[in-house]
């Protein structure tokens, strides 16, 4: 485990983040993706799994891209709307919600998946499969005080013949 993560993975040093360096860590993400034409961002140099999903504004219907850290299962990537622990759900989710259908990038493969808020003992069960992964994000929670985030479930789609 590289010393990032490990530094991360703590929840107070997460935490001290949270609360002051997110607006730090999105800037230097524009910068690294940017430099890298998309190939390596933050969550990378932390060593954490991510995704980049596009999807289409839902006031604009331009193309809309976001970084998000993705947990496997059944099947797909779960994603969070975290927001760094705002008290607002982040744009990208809104534009998911929207779209219904998202364009995913993991390590340089490309596919297009199905996008699903999930509710309920669904969402229960998934929001467990992920703090199993990632505690911190109990911690994001936390922050956020009484907004519930946010979380999908991206499902490739299949390939035409």
């Amino acid at each position: 485990m590289n010393p990032l993560m490990r530094a991360a993975r703590n929840p107070t040093v997460y935490r001290a983040m949270m609360v002051h360096g997110a607006g730090i860590a999105e800037r230097l993400e524009a910068l690294l993706r940017f430099a890298s034409t998309g190939r390596f961002g933050v969550l990378d140099l932390l060593g954490l799994p991510n995704v980049q999903i596009t999807t289409s504004g839902r006031k604009t219907g331009l193309a809309r891209t976001a970084t998000v850290q993705d947990v496997p299962s059944r099947g797909g990537l779960l994603v969070v709307g975290s927001n760094w622990g705002r008290p607002r759900h982040p744009s990208w989710s809104a534009n998911l919600m929207a779209s219904k259908r998202a364009t995913v990038r993991r390590r340089g493969r490309r596919f297009v998946a199905t996008v699903r808020l999930l509710t309920g003992e669904e969402r229960e069960e998934a929001w467990a499969a992920v703090l199993a992964r990632w505690p911190n994000y109990q911690v994001a929670q936390d922050l956020a005080g009484a907004r519930v985030f946010r979380l999908f479930l991206l499902v490739p789609m299949a390939s035409p013949a």
